[in-house]
């Protein structure tokens, strides 16, 4: 029990975004908390949760997370949660108007690349993207092709 309350402290993603650094070039990234059911908290510790094609909207000068599926916790019974719901995102007044205003300017958007715990809750990793073009990400493929079959060559002779 104690480990796992100390594995839990530490800021080791839960759920990842894979895609995101493949389809989007990060620039910025800031930590939000998020307004959550008990049972989607839960859900996310077991790692139920899939940020594939979430993103984040602004809405009435708040920030939602759209698109992230939370699965149903077994556990809740009845109580259950609805696993595709917008989810509110808790970031400073300052920081919302900030992002806003780089995301109208400048064509980014906004993402989530991963869920973690933070003392006990569930935090976000906001990231502020730009969308890399097809030329960009076969320039990635490329790149991480060479790379293996360096590795590859250095386990061979090393």
């Amino acid at each position: 029990m104690a480990k796992e309350k100390a594995k839990q402290k530490t800021n080791e993603p839960v759920v990842t975004n894979r895609k995101a650094k493949f389809q989007y070039q990060i620039e910025e990234t800031i930590e939000a908390g998020l307004v959550l059911l008990g049972s989607e908290v839960k859900a996310v510790r077991e790692g139920r949760a899939n940020l594939t094609d979430s993103f984040v909207r602004i809405r009435g000068g708040e920030l939602y997370l759209v698109g992230c599926h939370i699965g149903p916790y077994p556990g809740a019974g009845q109580f259950q949660h609805e696993p595709l719901r917008a989810r509110k995102l808790l970031v400073h007044r300052r920081e919302i108007d900030r992002l806003a205003g780089k995301v109208r300017e400048r064509g980014l958007t906004l993402i989530v690349p991963k869920l973690y715990f933070k003392d006990g809750r569930v935090k976000a990793e906001l990231a502020l993207a730009r969308g890399k073009k097809r030329h960009d990400k076969r320039s990635a493929l490329r790149e991480r092709q060479i790379r293996k079959e360096m590795d590859r060559a250095m386990k061979r002779h090393g």
